[in-house]
């Protein structure tokens, strides 16, 4: 498709360089000979090859179009593989806000250069070298001044090029802040609206799309002074041939059809140059853009898995080892968590108790390797996690995050988005054993209600126990419930835990509340970064003060909940 692309832009070239010489045989052997015929003929010939080069311009511009768009379609598909690839650690180089504006804006930018240079990128300078050699082969003298004139330009341009390239990165950067600003607003709407902030966010916002305008502003106006240059440049060299040309005529050294040939070469030429501005502003953008998109193409996972995807996949137990295991961020410099080292059994509960900050939502994400351990080794039953395959091991594993995320789509989807090809027997099993089973069946379209985006028509418990029964329906080896019954009331918590009993499965809850963790066979009490006790309730309330603490506290609490104390 490419290559029929060139070569019909190869075709436009070549009429349009052919013209000027037949202009001037029109006017040298019919117009100023007064022959009709001559000029009948050769004008003909012209209007000939002009149909031709217009056939070839429609033709080329579908073929080009062609290449583009599935340019852009196949390289937004690798950005969306490779960013589905990358693990917690990429994520945390490349914002979301950025991530989008790459996906989008800078495949756009390249798209559209794609589309260019089929159609008018190689036409442009060609047309400036061969009409300049078609110059010479009408008259060296009157050539030699376009010969001396295109190299400056030329210098010129490659150097707006390189230093619009730089800018148009900034100005990429810019547009990642504005898309940033637009996401945090469009996701906190109801934050910004209960607090009555919207002034101050357009504020912020107008500050940031004034910044992003300004630059770009900047920016075109050192790219398209191109222009004025390369014009006022090509007008005085027009000029100069007009003036020689004159005088040669005169002299009876050169004939008219010829300088109005090479006049017609300086136009063309002058025309091109002029489509050589737009052709480097679209280029140094591109560039810019195809960097950004490459930045996300060269990025290694954090976590290679390519060694294990060809190795057998044991069956788990759900026995989970840590073997002094410490763990900081690689943004930072301090470790979240230091020395942790304990076992969990099969089908134990074990409730995660610790104040904000004490790394209990980093500890459960290492165990399916949403990140890797800095130091130490994590054992699913007795194999290392980073000898798995990562998806099997996650396949395994039913977790529910602090944040709730529900999709758009039905309860239905939303549920069976945990478990491929799950049938409807199993998503009800599910949503019966999270306690939503009643809830869904109250609506008025049950288990094909339309769930807003991130669920916005439902409320916290509702949205929590969805999320709960999509950990269910895969029937998981390993379950992790990071603070996800926080919006439950007792009795519908405690009738959650008792389902979730019986699955076959090991089941790590973090919990704010006493009366979760009573349940559970063992207790990890979590303080900066390091497990500070661990037990059953009845042996913590014995031995450990910091967990007397909590559990004195939390009584407090229900004492000033039932009314014995009012504010």
């Amino acid at each position: 498709m490419m290559t029929i692309a060139w070569l019909l832009m190869l075709i436009e070239l070549a009429v349009e360089l052919w013209q000027p010489l037949l202009m001037a045989k029109i006017i040298d052997e019919g117009i100023i000979e007064q022959n009709l015929s001559v000029v009948i003929s050769w004008g003909s010939v012209m209007i000939g090859i002009s149909l031709l080069a217009f056939g070839a311009g429609i033709t080329n511009s579908f073929f080009a179009s062609y290449v583009s768009q599935n340019f852009s379609y196949d390289v937004r598909k690798g950005l969306f593989q490779k960013v589905q690839a990358f693990s917690f650690s990429n994520f945390l180089k490349f914002p979301t806000s950025s991530l989008i504006t790459r996906l989008t804006n800078d495949v756009t930018q390249v798209q559209n250069t794609i589309f260019m240079s089929l159609r008018i990128l190689m036409r442009a300078p060609l047309l400036v070298v061969f009409g300049t050699v078609m110059a010479l082969f009408v008259h060296v003298k009157l050539a030699l001044i376009l010969l001396t004139t295109i190299p400056f330009l030329f210098l010129f341009i490659v150097w707006t090029m390189k230093k619009g390239s730089h800018l148009f990165k900034s100005v990429q950067r810019r547009l990642d802040r504005v898309n940033g600003v637009m996401r945090e607003n469009l996701n906190g709407m109801r934050l910004i609206k209960a607090f009555v902030q919207s002034k101050h966010e357009v504020k912020r916002f107008n500050d940031t799309n004034q910044k992003l305008m300004d630059r770009t502003i900047y920016v075109l106006r050192l790219v398209e002074s191109i222009t004025p240059i390369l014009l006022f440049v090509m007008n005085i060299a027009i000029v100069i041939i007009l003036a020689v040309g004159s005088f040669e005529v005169n002299n009876g050294a050169l004939k008219v059809g010829e300088v109005v040939a090479i006049v017609n070469y300086a136009f063309r030429i002058t025309s091109a140059l002029s489509m050589i501005t737009f052709i480097v502003m679209a280029l140094t953008r591109a560039h810019a853009s195809a960097q950004r998109i490459s930045e996300i193409f060269d990025t290694k996972s954090e976590m290679d898995d390519s060694e294990n995807e060809k190795k057998e996949n044991p069956p788990i137990n759900g026995e989970i080892t840590f073997q002094q295991v410490s763990f900081k961020y690689p943004t930072s410099n301090t470790y979240t968590l230091t020395d942790l080292t304990f076992h969990i059994n099969p089908k134990e509960t074990v409730a995660v108790l610790g104040s904000t900050g004490s790394g209990k939502t980093t500890f459960i994400q290492l165990i399916p390797r949403l990140y890797d351990v800095t130091n130490g080794n994590i054992l699913i039953d007795t194999f290392n996690i980073k000898d798995l395959n990562q998806d099997y091991l996650r396949k395994q594993i039913g977790y529910v995050p602090q944040d709730v995320l529900l999709f758009s789509g039905s309860i239905k989807e939303n549920i069976s988005w945990g478990k491929e090809n799950c049938s409807m027997d199993e998503i009800i099993a599910a949503a019966k054993d999270a306690q939503i089973h009643e809830t869904i069946m109250n609506l008025p379209n049950q288990y094909e209600t339309i769930v807003g985006q991130k669920g916005v028509n439902l409320s916290g418990g509702q949205k929590q126990r969805i999320s709960i029964a999509r950990a269910l329906v895969r029937k998981p080896k390993i379950l992790l419930l990071d603070d996800s019954t926080s919006a439950l009331d007792l009795k519908t918590e405690a009738q959650l835990l008792n389902a979730i009993r019986k699955y076959d499965c090991t089941t790590i809850i973090i919990t704010q509340k006493i009366n979760t963790a009573k349940i559970a066979d063992k207790i990890f009490l979590f303080d900066h970064g390091r497990i500070v006790a661990e037990g059953s309730h009845e042996q913590l309330i014995t031995s450990n003060d910091l967990y007397k603490q909590i559990v004195q506290s939390q009584q407090r609490k229900e004492v000033v909940f039932n009314g014995e104390t009012s504010c």
